[in-house]
């Protein structure tokens, strides 16, 4: 059984995506594919690996940041993780409540993530803010959106970086 909030979380993202259309169809579904050579997949919030074991076609590896869960790159879409529902977006703790931000890390696979926001529907982006709402009101869920926060300003702060390095 999985948490109350990360069943919320995924129903309210079950039939809202970021385009209305499949974005899928832009970029072949590069966020569904491992390229050569590496194993990526979607972290999965605390408890949705419960959904996930025994299920074939899926793979969780436990890592620093958290269960990591890998398929085929085809999945049946009520099936998907909360990871890949958000994605490329991400729901970020900050002082003033839950914002919503484009997940670096989807940058270096998602067209879309590389346009920001602002191209995506707003009642996406609506939807993953309500999701972070919910999950930041449970404990262990708070933890993981405050753990994947910080990964974000990290790179953040590494591509500030980068950039003041590039014109130097």
């Amino acid at each position: 059984m999985l948490p109350e909030s990360v069943t919320k979380a995924r129903e309210i993202l079950q039939d809202v995506t970021p385009l209305r259309t499949d974005c899928g169809l832009t970029c072949g579904g590069a966020c569904c594919q491992s390229l050569p050579g590496e194993t990526t997949g979607m972290l999965l919030f605390p408890g949705e690996e419960r959904w996930y074991e025994g299920r074939s076609g899926y793979a969780m590896t436990p890592t620093d940041h958290g269960m990591l869960l890998t398929c085929s790159g085809h999945c049946d879409r009520a099936d998907r993780p909360l990871s890949c529902r958000l994605f490329p977006l991400l729901p970020l703790l900050r002082e003033d409540g839950i914002k919503v931000a484009t997940d670096l890390r989807a940058r270096t696979v998602c067209l879309l993530a590389k346009q920001g926001k602002d191209a995506l529907l707003p009642e996406f982006v609506a939807a993953v803010r309500e999701v972070g709402r919910i999950l930041a009101e449970d404990d262990d869920q708070r933890a993981f959106l405050a753990q994947l926060t910080r990964t974000q300003d990290e790179l953040k702060a590494l591509r500030r970086q980068f950039r003041r390095d590039a014109h130097v």
